[in-house]
């Protein structure tokens, strides 16, 4: 079966992690999966392209006017034809209102849909409006995966208990992220984190869902407490600059590092000594379940499907919910000072080898396609 994936990244988080985990995973079961990846003109060579060419996974990068270009969508779409794929694989709101929204019977391709997460964008900006097209979109797929149990209140109630909805997790390849995280981590982090003690991480877009806002103020908190402290962001997106400013005016720049794109994020995890978390919403991000197969203790908010992954505390620290920035400060302490983390980490990569490998998530959507392509 030729699979085309179809997403148009920013970055490399965890969507572009849980789709590389999947390809790589589809070629040893002996599926034929493309990466065909999206982007502005401008840009030469995006994150993920890089990734997924250092570990061998075919991609192709397709440059195309941002937005959505209905015209080269259909020229993606015709390519796809005549190049004989089975099935489209949609991962992002671009090609789900771009493709899907075509009829099955003038796209000629089934398609499917993994729907990673939703914003909660401000009613009427443009990313409202995409997020708004995406679930109108996907009702018209013959397939869609959500990556967790809780986006289920997030669709329309007859989608949400619709047959074609699939609830898959995302997966990794656990004894490649161990590899990984034994490997070296760019120099300047390295050099950061040898000079502070205890060091925080947090990792995803520099958006204001993410939550790292209200992270550089309670880590004022934590400076409190603790000599010298670090905290690492890692990320890039539109918050940078509020981030930069706001880390300036509480004279933390030596406390603080935002390195922008960091490839080897089981390495820094490994070398943290704590991972947090604190978005505003969630689906089960990739980030989260690499943290869990290296073994550092985790705190993370209670949207999506994170506590329960977590074992609600079994795994890792959960905040409550509510939650400012004082209070996360002082959860922040308690999770560094926790005489439990130990059991709790064990218990997290227990259940990252049973629930969430690639191969568990690989089998999973062949069995879509499967019923997909048999329907």
């Amino acid at each position: 079966m030729k699979v085309l994936h179809l997403i148009d990244s920013g970055g490399l988080y965890g969507a572009e992690r849980m789709l590389l985990a999947l390809v790589a995973e589809q070629i040893k079961k002996g599926l034929e999966p493309t990466i065909l990846s999206a982007g502005a003109p401008t840009i030469k060579e995006k994150p993920l392209e890089i990734e997924a060419r250092r570990l061998g996974l075919p991609v192709i990068g397709w440059r195309m006017r941002p937005g959505l270009n209905v015209t080269e969508s259909r020229k993606i779409l015709n390519w796809a034809i005549t190049n004989g794929y089975d099935l489209l694989h949609s991962h992002g709101f671009k090609f789900n209102v771009l493709l899907g929204s075509y009829p099955k019977s003038l796209r000629r391709i089934p398609m499917v849909a993994t729907v990673h997460g939703y914003v909660h964008a401000k009613r009427f900006t443009k990313i409202w409006l995409y997020e708004l097209l995406d679930r109108f979109s996907i009702c018209l797929l013959q397939g869609v995966a959500l990556v967790g149990e809780a986006m289920k209140k997030e669709l329309p109630p007859l989608l949400s208990t619709s047959k074609k909805i699939k609830v898959i997790p995302n997966g990794l390849d656990i004894n490649l992220i161990k590899l990984q995280a034994n490997q070296p981590i760019e120099r300047p982090i390295e050099k950061f984190i040898a000079n502070h003690s205890p060091v925080l991480l947090g990792v995803g877009r520099l958006s204001h869902e993410k939550g790292f806002d209200r992270l550089v103020e309670a880590f004022q908190v934590v400076c409190g407490k603790f000599e010298n402290p670090g905290l690492i962001i890692v990320g890039e997106g539109d918050q940078r600059v509020n981030l930069e400013a706001r880390i300036s005016d509480l004279k933390m720049q030596d406390k603080v590092l935002l390195p922008g794109y960091c490839f080897n994020v089981p390495g820094l995890q490994r070398r943290s000594d704590l991972v947090v978390m604190p978005s505003l919403t969630e689906g089960l991000p990739i980030t989260l379940l690499e943290a869990m197969s290296v073994g550092v203790p985790i705190l993370v908010s209670p949207v999506g499907d994170m506590p329960s992954v977590l074992g609600y505390g079994a795994g890792g620290y959960i905040l409550p919910e509510t939650c400012n920035a004082q209070n996360l400060g002082a959860h922040i302490i308690d999770a560094l000072s926790g005489l439990q983390s130990g059991s709790k980490t064990d218990w997290s990569l227990k259940k990252v080898i049973s629930d969430y490998s690639s191969e568990t998530m690989e089998r999973a959507y062949r069995e879509l396609y499967k019923s997909i392509m048999d329907y």
